[in-house]
């Protein structure tokens, strides 16, 4: 039978005649031992200090217990380990693994924890971009920590590559109370924001949050403009592609890429002018699915132009497939010549490729993946809640994403692997959380080292071992 359980002492089922309790009260302990690669991680990319260099401290320095560079990185390592909310620092502040990635042991004040607790860190998400005032001490530069993000993707290769692709993406960001902003979205059939994102391959560049109650594509000419800017300063000779559905089809950012040497490809939404140029496509491919009972499909190359919302026709390429359920008939639009590639080729390989843009957004921090519900009207409320939920800067790698990627990645500087050989080597940041750092450990601490004596039992050992030592390469 279970033994009775107190405010503090729980029982359980016995076991071969022994009691089972358990107590909160095994001092010096972390479920978070595994974070210490992201200790690692930061100290191959600078990445905190980078960040903190994008804000301004005008409090007084020698009052100052929590500065802005240890409250970045507690708030970062805390977002890459999950814990999302402010209030869970109430207890984090404490935590002895947390304590030494920051490089804060001790406070200054005896009656201060070593670490910020929620209203301290609250006040650094909320800095404003604007100058010093009486409310606000710590202040940021939103361009600047744009830049940053985009600078680590191109340090992030060795050599510049011949051509990269740059995905565009909305999504919702569900909401479920009274949040500012809240419209009522038909397509997600929920009341939500809608971030956009733009990713090249795993790195996120950039990130706005916004209202449900706009076009998918507001926005996102000016920050392709931005980033090809940034980009091309660093590589004035890599070929450019955007790739987005059809949501993206915009003209005013098709004649941007035209206009700045960057090519497209964009999904087009289908219409009876668009069915009727594949009229012939589709029923050949009913009736070869008729023959065979299998999936059949063929591509039609032509021109096309809208009645009045286009300012020239452009290329488009038509899917005619037939599927056991019916037609299933897709047109993407693009400034590629069919000189440089065929239409079946620009479908399934270039287009239907960004389907791995879902699994990035997934990455995000947040419930679902999806970031916590923050007002876009709060866009000037700071850039750590910013920098992890959208909204005008460059930040939602939520840097806690950007190390995660970096873990998953290379373990040097310049590519991005630690673990390439390991089932981890594709794994998404949930599960690199999961297996790799949340690993319960004891803490020691004595005059002349901290031990961190992890569980022996850790089915992972072997993985954590490789990636530290591919991080070890880099970071000591």
């Amino acid at each position: 039978m279970p033994t009775e359980c107190s405010r503090d002492l729980f029982g359980f089922e016995a076991v071969e005649g022994r009691q089972v309790v358990a107590a909160f009260d095994g001092g010096q302990v972390t479920s978070d031992a595994g974070a210490l690669l992201l200790g690692a991680v930061n100290r191959a990319i600078g990445l905190v200090g980078r960040l903190a260099g994008c804000f301004a401290d005008w409090r007084c320095q020698e009052l100052v217990e929590h500065s802005v560079e240890t409250m970045l990185m507690q708030r970062i390592c805390g977002l890459a380990l999950g814990y999302e909310d402010l209030v869970d620092h109430d207890e984090l502040r404490h935590d002895p693994v947390l304590a030494t990635l920051v490089g804060k042991l001790e406070a200054r004040r005896q009656d201060c924890a070593p670490l910020a607790g929620k209203s301290t860190l609250n006040r650094l998400e909320h800095a404003p971009a604007a100058a010093l005032d009486r409310y606000h001490r710590i202040g940021h530069d939103p361009r600047a920590i744009e830049q940053l993000f985009v600078a680590l993707f191109l340090e992030a290769h060795a050599r510049p590559p011949e051509r990269i692709i740059l995905d565009l993406d909305a999504t919702d960001d569900p909401l479920h109370g009274h949040q500012e902003g809240r419209f009522f979205h038909g397509y997600y059939d929920c009341h939500c924001y809608l971030p956009l994102y733009v990713f090249c391959g795993r790195h996120l560049l950039a990130a706005k949050l916004r209202r449900s109650n706009i076009d998918a594509a507001a926005g996102a000419l000016e920050e392709v403009a931005r980033i090809v800017a940034q980009i091309r300063a660093s590589w004035p000779g890599v070929a450019i592609v955007v790739r987005a559905d059809s949501g993206f089809a915009r003209d005013e950012l098709m004649a941007w890429c035209e206009g700045n040497d960057v090519d497209y490809v964009f999904g087009l939404a289908r219409n009876p002018r668009l069915l009727a140029e594949i009229e012939d496509a589709l029923a050949e491919a009913k009736a070869e699915h008729g023959a065979t009972g299998r999936p059949a499909r063929r591509f039609d190359d032509f021109t096309y132009a809208t009645l009045d919302s286009w300012s020239r026709e452009r290329r488009v390429v038509g899917k005619a497939e037939h599927l056991t359920k019916g037609p299933n008939p897709r047109f993407i639009v693009t400034s590629l010549p069919t000189s440089e590639i065929d239409a079946q080729t620009l479908y399934e390989d270039i287009y239907c490729a960004r389907g791995e843009m879902e699994n990035r957004i997934k990455d995000l921090p947040g419930s679902q993946g999806r970031p916590p519900e923050v007002a876009p009207e709060r866009q000037a409320a700071g850039p750590v809640r910013r920098s992890h939920v959208g909204c005008d800067d460059a930040g939602e790698p939520a840097p806690a994403l950007v190390r995660l990627l970096r873990l998953r990645a290379d373990g040097s500087a310049a590519a991005h692997r630690p673990a390439p050989h390991t089932q981890f080597a594709t794994a998404t940041c949930g599960t690199i959380r999961l297996k790799l750092l949340k690993i319960g450990a004891q803490v020691r601490t004595s005059v002349r080292r901290i031990k961190i004596a992890m569980a022996s039992a850790c089915p992972y050992r072997d993985e954590y071992h490789l990636a530290y030592l591919y991080l070890k390469r880099v970071a000591f």
